[in-house]
């Protein structure tokens, strides 16, 4: 009888359910498992450090709402996926890793790269297993796609130990699942009578606000979110990652008076986004202590654990508003809350001519915010912006809207360094046809730099912007212990790997020097612009803690 290998099941299973792209780095015991997958049309990025390869598919599926994949080798090469892994646990992000691991026969002996991967996984997944036979490869592989997706989305992890890779089964023996419904999501509906009380508190409100996230991009819900918005007159603030759900030109965004909304609103429409340090946990005196909150969420245990509560309503983020939508998208006049749009839209006006003023400074050493006024003027409308490092990441939130979902990415709540670089490598990936600007600080991009080799051998064309402001954070008084990095020569490391790059000192020469790049990118390699920036410029930002650098 036909016998198939392990390796080959990997491969197989992969096609059926439809993965098209992995990031990892070759070794033992995955190469084979690897060129399998590569024969049945996977398409595989060998990043420079597996930390990227899960930054890569952390992006991947930001962009696309898949699952995205990566793979890391026994050993350290596992472990290395670590911290890409624990940001994608932080960010909700449904990112499937592969480890391959020591033989299951010579467990406890001391054999080679031995270490328990799958405890090491397990505070940082939302599942995490091994493979102990070779026939259920399939069956574990579609769990692992399954439980990445499932509810709230999040990372999870498959070890798959040597010999069971290599070992080989009678084809009769494996047990296909029906791999064409693995990526298939169940998008739960809320509670109607909940939704009628939300509904009847909101009709009593005069100055509410809608909050949402990530969640509401997971759930492709974001044209619900909008018509329900557009339909009600609801001003809306999103999380950094759940940027673009509305255009940000839009009447109803009013970003520049954030603070003002937060401190005046009488309830909050909380939808699909965890109530976490980024919206001041919905305390006082950031935060509104007196409005009514209505919470929108897939994960019961988050509806449970809200600080503050009148209405938890359980379910699909896209689900439950489009049920709003049909029950109460007539029932809740937009002119009723006209006035408390006009006083936002009377501070945002305020606001935007100071800050465009602020953003179109001709001082040397060129200010963040010029840079940040750049890039912007030069972004295409539905450019995918990655944002990374300290002072230019709050710099770049403040100054640079978004148009659409899924559009923007950034260092996420976890705060990891270093993702900006890898990160627009798997956005090109997932969309070649739309232009990819990484936006970074001088000491983040060092963390990854070589992930720019990366999109130089597989010719993904993305435009990288280094912040150059000689080391970590602004230090005004040259105090903070380790910040010097000095002025490195980025655009020379891009060049020295047949790439473009060029180095910017003075305002005028940003955008002449973006539109080179944009040129130069279309031989598919990547192209780098460092621009030397103001090392004493701080960002006005909320403090979030204490301990904020």
């Amino acid at each position: 009888m036909a016998t198939i290998s392990g390796n080959a099941l990997v491969g197989e299973t992969l096609k059926r359910i439809g993965v098209d792209t992995m990031f990892f780095i070759m070794g033992g015991p995955i190469n084979d498992a690897l060129t399998s997958a590569m024969k049945k049309g996977v398409r595989g990025i060998d990043v420079r450090h597996e930390q990227a390869a899960a930054m890569s598919a952390h992006a991947y599926a930001r962009v696309t709402n898949k699952p995205g994949l990566c793979l890391g080798t026994s050993g350290p090469g596992t472990i290395n996926l670590t911290t890409g892994i624990a940001h994608a646990l932080i960010d909700c992000s449904p990112v499937v890793a592969f480890g391959g691991a020591s033989p299951i026969k010579e467990f406890g002996t001391g054999t080679f790269q031995e270490i328990d991967q799958v405890a090491i996984m397990k505070p940082v997944t939302k599942w995490a297993e091994r493979v102990y036979e070779t026939h259920r490869i399939p069956e574990m592989i579609d769990t692992a796609f399954r439980r990445s997706i499932a509810g709230k989305p999040g990372p999870v992890y498959l070890d798959l130990p040597s010999d069971v890779l290599y070992g080989e089964v009678e084809e009769s023996s494996v047990t296909w699942p029906d791999l064409s419904r693995t990526l298939a999501r169940s998008k739960p509906q809320g509670d109607p009578a909940l939704i009628e009380e939300a509904l009847k508190l909101i009709e009593k409100s005069s100055r509410p606000v809608v909050l949402s996230g990530s969640g509401v991009l997971w759930s492709d819900g974001a044209d619900a979110l909008r018509k329900w918005v557009e339909a009600t007159g609801m001003p809306i603030y999103t999380t950094p990652q759940g940027r673009g759900v509305l255009p940000e030109d839009h009447p109803h965004a009013f970003l520049n008076a954030r603070s003002t909304a937060m401190k005046e609103a009488d309830l909050f429409l909380v939808v699909g986004t965890r109530l976490n340090y980024v919206f001041g946990q919905l305390k006082p005196p950031r935060m509104s202590g007196t409005a009514k909150v209505v919470r929108i969420d897939i994960d019961p245990a988050e509806v449970g654990a809200s600080p503050r509560l009148d209405v938890g309503i359980v379910g699909d983020a896209g689900t439950v508003m489009r049920q709003m939508l049909a029950t109460g998208g007539k029932r809740v006049d937009a002119g009723r809350f006209a006035d408390w749009r006009g006083h936002l839209a009377a501070i945002e006006e305020s606001k935007r001519f100071e800050q465009e003023k602020a953003m179109s400074t001709d001082k040397t050493p060129i200010h963040p915010l010029r840079l940040c006024k750049e890039v912007r003027d030069f972004l295409d409308r539905d450019a995918i912006l990655v944002v990374d490092g300290q002072e230019i990441l709050n710099y770049g939130r403040q100054s640079i809207p978004t148009y659409f979902p899924r559009h923007r990415i950034n260092s996420g709540t976890f705060g990891t360094m270093g993702v900006g670089m890898p990160m627009g490598v798997g956005a090109k990936v997932a969309r070649p046809d739309k232009q990819v600007v990484v936006l970074h600080g001088d000491g983040s991009f060092g963390l990854n730099a070589m992930e720019f080799d990366t999109a130089a051998r597989h010719n993904i064309p993305v435009i990288v912007v280094i912040s150059l402001n000689g080391g970590w954070t602004a230090d005004p008084r040259r105090e903070k212990p380790g910040r010097d990095l000095g002025y490195t020569r980025f655009d020379l490391f891009a060049q020295s790997l047949g790439c473009h790059g060029e180095q910017v000192e003075k305002p005028e020469d940003i955008r002449p020097a973006l539109e080179r790049a944009k040129n130069a990118i279309k031989n598919g390699k990547p192209a780098l612009v460092n621009v030397v920036t103001d090392f004493a410029a701080r960002a006005v930002t909320v403090r979030f803690t204490k301990t904020a650098t």
